[in-house]
This record gives structure tokens, C-alpha cells and sequence, in this order.
């Protein structure tokens, strides 16, 4: 049964104003899935659409070696699935589309960030809108509607009232399940099945065809090692450590996780109103499945007790929040924040001037305790600030301790407490 999607409407908005739109995320998390629903919709109004995927080796060579002759034979309106394979056809795909004024002509589909394909900039700059998509969020799995998170009681109130909840049993299972429909269609003792087949058929040969790698068990070591330090700061002396490599291509390994859109790094927050910040990021897996499942954790139950029970409740706490940007075709304008004296939010929220502390907490019931690291970073809305610093100057808003609890409600002055199944 076909889940609705919430970047549904976006997809159809960027069509009507680009002339290519072009759809990037993860292997396997439903981008042709629901570019295929909305072409069953066009039909309906009698818009022909044709789909061709790169995935085929016989299609996939005619499109690198004859880019004119392919697009000669697969004409606009189009849905290429996998463009990254054949970035030789963007410049001919540029000449088609600045032959008219249509919109939405070219769709396509990228398993890599769109502005790391080759000739992409000066290929469709201006022409194309990016959407990036990842698996399902906790709306789309309930059937809910999608909005990006806001720092305010009206959002908090509004979301607890649509939204479905669910208590640490269940929040547990949908971490050990992950996001990618056809993983989670599985039965619960096939998951590590469908895990392990992802990692060969998608990911490991992504990866050959990005980079080099010449010693597969190491890297399977190395994304193991990442999905053990899930929500920790990247400290790539212990990645090469794990991995048994040097630091160098520790980075460059990690770069191809990013690329793949398996892991996403989260920069710090950096003021020079506040001293003594750290430089370090830390990353996050982008499906809890996988990482709970490199990580050696196939039981829900287990996880929930394990050494990994609060980091990667934490990870799926930024999974949900970051999501709730993306399916509304934003950027999500999230940091992290830690001092060198080991005060720590875990999410930093940064809009129209104003910061907006989230803390992740693995409980049912908090409390102001909760809220004491939320101060943090009070220095940079203060009245005293020297003249030399003032463009650093920020305003604080509206914390938030993300949560198990079954109501939003206000733990402390500057700070709700907000389930994260409403998200």
C-alpha cells in the first residue's frame, strides 16, 4: 500500500516553477516510488510522462557514450531515475529544456547531493530546484500532517493534538525498524536480512563507484564504528582506531557516508560572544535501522537498555526534527552546541536571529533539571555585549526538551516539554 508522502506538494510547486526538478536522498527510501504516484496523477490529466532508469546497464551506456541520441529516444516530459549515473546528459538536458518555457519538463533522481555531480553548476544552474528526501518520518507513518518544528507553545500544542503517541516501547521499535519502506515492510526477524542485503546491493556498490576502496571489510568496520558513535563528536583518531586506518582516509571515508546521504554531520555553533566553544562536529545516521544494525543491535527490547539507548533515541530525535525541515522543502537550520567545559545542547536551532535550544531526553516525565544546560548560551542576548561584538548578538527563544512525556507542557520559564512523537 503506497504511504503518502509529504514532500508530495513540493514536488508538484517545484514543477510548476523550474523547468527540472531534481529529487536526491538515500538509495531506497522511496524517491521513484513517489515520483511514480505523481505521474499516475499527471495521467489523469492527461500529461504523458516517460520513466527511464540508469539502473539499467544497456539504457545506462547509450546515455554515457550518445547523450544526444538517448535523449532523442526518451523525450520530455521525463522521470530519469539514478541521473548521478550519467552525469554526461545534464548539458544535453540543459539545450532540451532552454528550447521552451515549459516547467517541470525533466524530473530526476539522485542517489548523491546534486552539487557534487560533475558539471551540474554550470549545467542547470537556475533551471533546476533540488528537493532532498529521506525515509519515513513518524507523520508519514501515522498518516499525519508534516510541518517544519517551531520554538513556539502554539506549534507544541497544535502538533500533540494531531499526532499519534506512542510510549519508549514503541519508540524503540520504530529506531530498531528504521525508515526505508521496504525494510520496514519486512517481518521483524527478516529486518537484519533486509539490512544486510541493502549494505551489499546498494551501498557497498555505491560507494566502489564513488571511491576507490580497496579493503571492503575495513570500510563495513568503519561504518560500524560510525553507527556505534551515532550522536557523538567526530573524533577521527578513534574512527581510524576502530577501523584499524589512518586518520586521512578516516575523513575521506566519512565524506563518502555523508555523500551517500548515510550520515549527516552537524556543525557547531560558533559566537565570539561565547568563549571556550568546541570546533568538533558530531554526526548522525539517518536511518536509526542501519545504525542500530551495523552497530550489532537487532532487538528493540535490547537497544532500550543497551550502552547505545540514549544516543540513538537522541539520533532519532534529530532524524524527526531535520525531517520535519525537508519535507517542507527547507533548509534545516539546525548546530550543536558544546562548551569546553562540557555543557552541551544537543540541537541549536538558528532562525531570524534568534537561537532556540533542544535538549533530548530519553523520559516520560521531565522536569526543570532537565532544562539546565538550556542557558548556555544566555551570554549572547545580553545588554552588556561590546560594541566590536554586537553583529554577534542573538536573541534567545523558546527551548525545548524533546521527550517520551504525553503532553507538551512548560517545565521552566523559557523551556516546554514536547514529545517527540508529535514532531
Amino acid at each position: 500500500m503506497y504511504i503518502k508522502r509529504a514532500l508530495e506538494p513540493v514536488v508538484k510547486r517545484y514543477s510548476e516553477n523550474f523547468k527540472v526538478v531534481a529529487v536526491t536522498g538515500p538509495r531506497q527510501v522511496g524517491k521513484t516510488t513517489m515520483l511514480k504516484h505523481l505521474m499516475e496523477e499527471e495521467a489523469e490529466q492527461g500529461i504523458s510522462r516517460t520513466y527511464v532508469s540508469l539502473d539499467n546497464m544497456a539504457i545506462l551506456q547509450t546515455a554515457k557514450d550518445d547523450p544526444a541520441l538517448f535523449l532523442q529516444r526518451y523525450r520530455p516530459p521525463i522521470l530519469i531515475d539514478e541521473i548521478q549515473k550519467a552525469p554526461e546528459l545534464l548539458p544535453y538536458i540543459k539545450l532540451i529544456v532552454d528550447e521552451s518555457d515549459e516547467r517541470g519538463s525533466v524530473w530526476l533522481t539522485g542517489s548523491q547531493p546534486f552539487h557534487l555531480m560533475k558539471a551540474v553548476s554550470e549545467s542547470l544552474a537556475g533551471r533546476v530546484g533540488v528537493i532532498e528526501m529521506l525515509g519515513f518520518s513518524n507523520s508519514e507513518i501515522d498518516g499525519a500532517p508534516s510541518e517544519p518544528y517551531q520554538p513556539d507553545a502554539d506549534y507544541f500544542m497544535r502538533r500533540v493534538a494531531i499526532a499519534k503517541p506512542f510510549g519508549v516501547t514503541e519508540a524503540y521499535r520504530r529506531i530498531c525498524a528504521g525508515s526505508l519502506p521496504g525494510i520496514r515492510a519486512l517481518p521483524d526477524d527478516l529486518r537484519a536480512g533486509g539490512y544486510e542485503s541493502y549494505l551489499d546491493t546498494y551501498i557497498m556498490r555505491d560507494i566502489r563507484d564513488l571511491a576507490q576502496v580497496g579493503d571492503e571489510l575495513r570500510f563495513r568496520r568503519f561504518m560500524a564504528a560510525c553507527a556505534a558513535l551515532t550522536s557523538k563528536p567526530i573524533v577521527y583518531a578513534e574512527l581510524a582506531r576502530l577501523a584499524d586506518i589512518d586518520q586521512k582516509t578516516a575523513k575521506t571515508w566519512l565524506s563518502l557516508l555523508v555523500s551517500s546521504y548515510l550520515v549527516k554531520v552537524v556543525e557547531p555553533y560558533a559566537n565570539n560572544i561565547l568563549k571556550r566553544l568546541s570546533k568538533q562536529p558530531i554526526m548522525h545516521f539517518l536511518d536509526t535501522g542501519l545504525a542500530a544494525y551495523l552497530a550489532g543491535w537487532n532487538s528493540p527490547e535490547a537497544l532500550e537498555i543497551g550502552a547505545m539507548s540514549g544516543q540513538i533515541f537522541e539520533t532519532y530525535a534529530f532524524g524527526e526534527v531535520y525531517k520535519s525541515f525537508l519535507n517542507a522543502g527547507k533548509r534545516a537550520p539546525l548546530h550543536f552546541f558544546r562548551t569546553n567545559d562540557k555543557k552541551e545542547i544537543d540541537m541549536l536551532l538558528e532562525q531570524n536571529g534568534a537561537l532556540y535550544p533542544i535538549e533530548v531526553k530519553k523520559t516520560a516525565s521531565p522536569s526543570k533539571k532537565d532544562a539546565r544546560n538550556l542557558n548556555a548560551i544566555d551570554p549572547v542576548s545580553s545588554d552588556d555585549v561590546p560594541v566590536e561584538l554586537q553583529a554577534f548578538k542573538r536573541e534567545v527563544g523558546m527551548g525545548c526538551i524533546l521527550c517520551l512525556a504525553d503532553d507538551a507542557f512548560p517545565v521552566a520559564s523559557h523551556a516546554w516539554a514536547f514529545p517527540v512523537w508529535a514532531v
